[in-house]
């Protein structure tokens, strides 16, 4: 069992989750939402807290929502992006769409449109009942998709409406990438603000898209690692809340086959499988094909809890904390 550090009440008495998270030394590895779809929203400031049940775009989608994560259960994160002075078009609005393109894959793919405000609402709809398999019809849209599948968009959660810990710590982060990243990426790298999308407790947190990884607590000497990939990625292990294609304890594998076999993974095409799990432990499988298709193969691999810390799920005056299991991969093999 990790032992907690002396100084948890004066910790615990902040108003930061994050920070009560951190000084305990929170592993933020297979938090990370397992997704198939994306659906981000150009929305402008302010976001109240409970921003998809009162803005006009979006309230009349609540059925069609619905729909989609009860009825259907298609794993879809909605998200909400702020227009940006340089990326945006006043009177348009900006609609991003991811989908996973196969069972082994190594990054979503994408759709985007800028529209007339007046059509959001639509093209939300026609995109809602494709992923629902109902009559729809995109072709009405063609006109405003951007051929904008080359460039790398990160996400920093900037909710303080949700945590404020998000707004604490999630706005310096976002400017830093968009002033110092974004300007020198040739056109390559955006920068958005965001509206939550889980794991308040590692602000500053942000979703790396089209790969799809989530990264947490992330640290201003860290983004040059995680935006240029100039070293070994061992860098960012402390940071890496886990792959998106993934689920938890996959997640948590995937980590360890990412440290081994460096930044080349990630190109990887890749799903895991859960072979079996109890309360503390779980066997997991990761399949995997090179992006040339040359090699293939799998790894096998056993997560176990190896302890647990003190953590905060929200910040607050008076902090509620919870004890969060820590968990270790115990082996890991490759097999055929």
């Amino acid at each position: 069992m990790q032992t907690q550090p002396s100084n948890i009440l004066s910790v615990a008495e902040c108003r930061f989750c994050s920070l009560v998270s951190k000084a305990n030394k929170e592993d933020p590895i297979g938090t990370a939402e397992t997704c198939n779809y994306w659906l981000i929203i150009e929305i402008p400031q302010p976001w109240p807290q409970d921003l998809y049940e009162e803005h006009p775009k979006i309230k009349p989608l609540l059925g069609l929502f619905y729909e989609v994560f009860e009825q259907h259960e298609i794993k879809l994160r909605p998200m909400v992006i702020a227009p940006d002075r340089e990326y945006s078009q006043p009177g348009f609005t900006r609609i991003l769409y991811y989908c996973r393109p196969a069972k082994l894959f190594s990054q979503f793919e994408k759709q985007e449109f800028v529209v007339p405000d007046e059509e959001v609402i639509a093209l939300i709809t026609a995109i809602l009942q494709q992923l629902m398999q109902q009559p729809h019809d995109l072709s009405n849209f063609q006109q405003y998709e951007q051929q904008t599948s080359h460039i790398r968009e990160l996400m920093v959660c900037t909710h303080a409406q949700v945590d404020l810990a998000c707004g604490r710590f999630g706005n310096p982060l976002y400017r830093r990438l968009r002033k110092e990243y974004a300007p020198v990426s040739n056109g390559k790298l955006r920068v958005w603000q965001t509206t939550h999308f889980g794991g308040h407790q590692f602000a500053p947190t942000l979703a790396d898209l089209p790969q799809g990884c989530f990264w947490g607590h992330v640290e201003a000497e860290a983004l040059d690692l995680l935006v240029n990939r100039n070293d070994s990625p061992f860098g960012l292990r402390q940071f890496y809340r886990g792959w998106s294609g993934l689920s938890k304890y996959e997640q948590i594998v995937e980590r360890e086959i990412w440290m081994q076999l460096g930044w080349n993974w990630l190109d990887y095409l890749k799903a895991g499988q859960v072979l079996v799990e109890d309360a503390d432990w779980a066997e997991v499988r990761i399949n995997y094909v090179s992006p040339d298709s040359s090699l293939s193969g799998a790894y096998q691999a056993r997560v176990e809890v190896c302890g647990q810390v003190i953590s905060a799920l929200s910040s607050a005056t008076e902090m509620q904390l919870t004890a969060v299991k820590q968990y270790r991969v115990s082996y890991l093999i490759q097999v055929d």
